[in-house]
């Protein structure tokens, strides 16, 4: 046998498609914040559309009221869909948000939903079942939710919620199974500013191998979805919790800060998933 055929490895695994979701705009930033923040449906169908093209396969939805003011309504949602659809096309998967941001209570976030019916939501786990108390209304929302195809992402943001939502598991409040998570790094940090070390916790505390994917505040934004996206999680990237690309320098759009995630994933090797293999690995991630 040759030194070169005792020293051959075999192949890597190859990577699951890495899912870049943006979220362009957040329940509080404004264009006082930065003048390419998108507010109104068509400025959210025309970023949804420049994102699709940079490599984003998600787009994770706020809509605003006619004060830009965060809400829940059913019908804003509706106008912001149709938008994106007429602008962007059927392919970018759209995920609402049911964030409470202290105006809205798990009867109202759960309304919206059920109104809605919309392909995949986000879903705070110490929002939508804040204590034992509303256990049973979102195990019956749960439930409807899977009967109805309507995709989760829980959100946790700490490893104790995490845990939180392995317990609901195992008490049937949350369908059995492992499901979509995402890792909001650094929510209680000083300055809210995030470091790729935010996510060891999380890791630590994903016991039942959870699929999950993160989202950071402020410049180290880059830094932590490239460590997501070399650990096989996936990454949510945009204005809603960072406006600077990863040289500290002001990013121009959404598009930017997509775009360069995408290239730090080719860097390191990982296919980015297009619309239709992300949304076969959501439905995956859900209720299976």
């Amino acid at each position: 046998m040759s030194d070169s055929a005792s020293t051959m490895v075999a192949e890597p695994a190859p990577w699951a498609p890495l899912i870049l979701t943006v979220a362009p705009n957040g329940a509080r930033k404004t264009k006082a914040d930065h003048p390419a923040l998108p507010m109104t449906p068509d400025e959210i169908a025309a970023c949804a559309a420049a994102c699709a093209e940079a490599g984003a396969a998600m787009i994770h939805l706020h809509v605003r009221d006619r004060d830009g003011g965060h809400t829940l309504d059913a019908e804003a949602y509706r106008d912001a869909i149709a938008a994106v659809r007429r602008v962007a096309g059927q392919g970018i998967v759209i995920q609402v948000t049911s964030e409470a941001v202290g105006i809205y209570q798990p009867p109202q976030q759960m309304a919206m939903v059920r109104e809605l019916r919309p392909e995949a939501v986000s879903l705070a786990v110490r929002e939508i079942v804040p204590d034992a108390a509303h256990e049973a209304a979102a195990a019956a929302f749960f439930a409807w939710m899977r009967n109805e195809a309507v995709q989760p992402q829980f959100i946790v943001y700490s490893a104790d919620d995490l845990h939180r939502l392995d317990d609901l598991i195992a008490r049937g409040v949350v369908p059995p199974g492992r499901h979509f998570v995402l890792f909001v790094l650094g929510r209680y940090t000083p300055g809210q500013v995030s470091e790729p070390g935010d996510l060891l916790p999380f890791l630590s505390a994903n016991s039942l191998a959870h699929p999950w994917a993160v989202c950071a505040f402020g410049a180290r934004e880059a830094a932590c979805a490239a460590a997501a996206t070399a650990l096989g999680g996936h990454v949510r990237i945009g204005f809603e919790n960072n406006l600077f690309l990863a040289d500290g320098s002001p990013a121009p759009d959404n598009a930017a800060l997509v775009a360069a995630a995408a290239a730090n994933a080719a860097g390191l090797g990982r296919p980015v998933a297009g619309p239709g293999a992300a949304r076969k690995m959501l439905e995956e991630y859900g209720w299976s």
